[in-house]
């Protein structure tokens, strides 16, 4: 993402959709009652003696929109905004929907840019700058691949040995070809600057790294290895869970999010310093003892912590807003959507 222009006494700001994952930050940024202006296409419709109007041609124009809506699907190359026209050449008072795809450039006026919003502007323009992570789950029978993106853990590829089994012997030939298979699909997926994360409960990924490193040593020069018990999808988000890999996952928003979340979850397993649900969290934030206040995206977009946001912002404690879609945020979402770790212990 690009901040093409900012001017917080005029409430607005401009920005540049550079990626995927740009338009995830945008519906955290975007909520009901924004105006957002863009570039967009719309049928004009002529006037004629029939009952009906004719359909007009579609032309380019710059529209201004109250936003209404916002829909955007996990791992979508499209973000939809709708509402009604409020600026422009023509059907004002009507609906339009703007379809933000790569590339696209976004006007946004708030009637109040929360420090939050701030925060979310400055992790995707930073983020633009960093590769994805990509992990690689392997055993002897199967290897599963899955992107870490903004918004969530994004499942792009596996592959399964022929001849799977207990009482299938697998012979050196046997794996040779198996592991030659993973790293054609490797090398479809990724480049020397990727960070790679290499996951297992077996030796199939020490066995699978000391292969690939002798054929194609640059894809693996940004390679971690972790041993988890459990294989696949599972695997990845128990390696999330516990924090692997600090130096290649540390800027990424999921690990981030993992990370605040299972530090909430400590806290409640041994009776520390907690709060969950909004009235106990309301009179933690209210006796300055919130460290980190943690919501779901869900109930942000729902307007109903506005306040317990603005309180917390006074009372210099972090705000972290965790997506509702990720393993985290269900979790977290379990608790009521809203939980905070505190600095101090309070009845």
């Amino acid at each position: 993402m690009k901040v093409l222009y900012k001017n917080l006494k005029t409430s607005e700001i401009k920005l540049l959709m550079e990626s995927m994952d740009d338009l995830w930050h945008l519906f955290n940024i975007i909520e009901k009652k924004d105006m957002v202006y863009a570039t967009t296409q719309r049928r004009e419709e002529r006037k004629t003696d029939k009952l009906r109007p004719e359909r007009g041609k579609k032309r380019t124009m710059r529209l201004g929109v109250e936003v209404e809506d916002i829909e955007f699907h996990e791992f979508s190359d499209r973000l939809r905004v709708h509402g009604i026209i409020k600026e422009g050449p023509q059907d004002l008072g009507s609906y339009h929907t703007f379809n933000f795809t790569e590339g696209d450039r976004v006007n946004i006026v708030k009637e109040t840019w929360q420090g939050h919003h701030l925060k979310r502007i400055d992790e995707a323009v930073a983020a633009t700058k960093q590769p994805m992570v990509l992990f690689l789950t392997m055993d002897y029978d199967e290897a599963e691949f899955a992107f870490l993106r903004q918004s969530g853990v994004q499942q792009v590829a596996r592959l399964t040995s022929q001849g799977t089994g207990k009482r299938y012997k697998k012979s050196d030939g046997h794996k040779k070809k198996f592991y030659q298979e993973v790293l054609a699909i490797l090398e479809g997926l990724m480049s020397s600057a990727t960070p790679l994360i290499i996951l297992g409960p077996g030796f199939a990924k020490e066995e699978f790294m000391n292969f690939g490193k002798s054929l194609k040593p640059d894809l693996f020069s940004n390679c971690a290895l972790q041993g988890t018990g459990q294989g696949g999808m599972a695997g990845v988000h128990e390696a999330l869970k516990e924090g692997i890999a600090p130096k290649i996952l540390s800027n990424t928003r999921v690990a981030f999010e993992t990370t605040v979340v299972e530090e909430l979850l400590s806290e409640i397993s041994k009776e520390g310093n907690y709060a969950y649900g909004h009235k106990e969290v309301e009179n933690a934030i209210l006796a300055g003892a919130v460290k980190t206040l943690l919501v779901t995206d869900k109930l942000v977009r729902g307007k109903k912590v506005d306040e317990l946001l603005k309180k917390a912002s006074e009372k210099k404690s972090e705000v972290v807003i965790i997506n509702a879609l990720h393993d985290s945020g269900k979790k977290l979402e379990a608790l009521g959507g809203l939980g905070a770790v505190l600095r101090y212990r309070i009845n």
